[in-house]
């Protein structure tokens, strides 16, 4: 259970979800732990529950799409910790759905803000950091949707979660040979927000849970481990990957 002893993590869209999950997994294995979101109340209830359980976080609320946002969550985790050593850029929405040629300017705007600008600037301010101490780990959360399946109607959240896979790639290359590793984690359907949001009907529930080879959705404990794992000495040869988590559904819809 300490898997990350001595090491400084920050995790955003940390409110809910697989965020959540993963601030409560890294907390649990050692990690001194910033959470990040918008919904201040959610994070406080979170570091509350971390030190319930004997460890340490600290919380700062924010938009994730600014880059004074970016910058404040560094600055916090040296402030309060002295270092960084892992990121998980996960804070994501859904955006706006319905066909391509209906989405609007502001709707595709978001969602790219959120999910790719935001991640970048996240990513940019971090690894600045993490350069200071000799390397890192960085996690985006991105998604089976627009890389091993296309889904009609979600062009904008397509569009933004397979940039990060962009990213990914070439912040490893870039970084790599100063010691910072940048995985994605790509999730199938999994028990959060977002999902019930996007399956508002039993219909539409049971048939995204068909997709998957194993018949069911995950659950939000379940990618927090494998974001562990990225974020973790387990998988210190891995980097620029494109981590699939997806109950089979990549192997069903291909």
């Amino acid at each position: 259970m300490d898997r990350l002893s001595g090491k400084v993590a920050i995790v955003t869209g940390a409110s809910s979800g697989i965020g959540r999950a993963t601030a409560l997994l890294f907390a649990q294995e050692g990690a001194k732990v910033v959470v990040g979101a918008r919904r201040k109340g959610e994070l406080d209830a979170l570091v509350a529950e971390i030190a319930g359980k004997g460890g340490e976080a600290v919380a700062l609320a924010g938009d994730v799409s600014s880059e004074d946002y970016a910058k404040a969550l560094v600055a916090l985790a040296v402030e309060r910790f002295g270092r960084l050593d892992v990121a998980f850029n996960n804070a994501g929405t859904l955006g706006e759905k319905g066909p391509s040629t209906g989405v609007s300017a502001a709707g595709w705007n978001d969602a790219l803000a959120v999910n790719l600008t935001g991640s970048f600037f996240g990513a940019k301010h971090q690894i600045a950091e993490m350069l200071k101490t000799g390397g890192g780990s960085v996690i985006f959360t991105s998604t089976f949707v627009g890389y091993t399946a296309a889904f009609p109607g979600l062009a904008a959240y397509a569009a933004s979660k397979a940039g990060l896979i962009g990213l990914t790639q070439t912040l490893a290359a870039e970084f790599g040979p100063q010691g910072i590793r940048v995985n994605a984690v790509l999730p199938g359907a999994v028990e959060t927000e977002m999902y019930r949001e996007a399956n508002d009907t039993p219909e539409a529930k049971a048939f995204l849970t068909g997709l998957h080879a194993l018949k069911r959705v995950g659950a939000p404990e379940e990618l927090a481990r494998s974001v562990l794992y990225l974020a973790s000495d387990d998988s210190s040869f891995v980097t620029g990957t494109a981590h699939l988590v997806d109950g089979g559904l990549s192997i069903t819809r291909t």
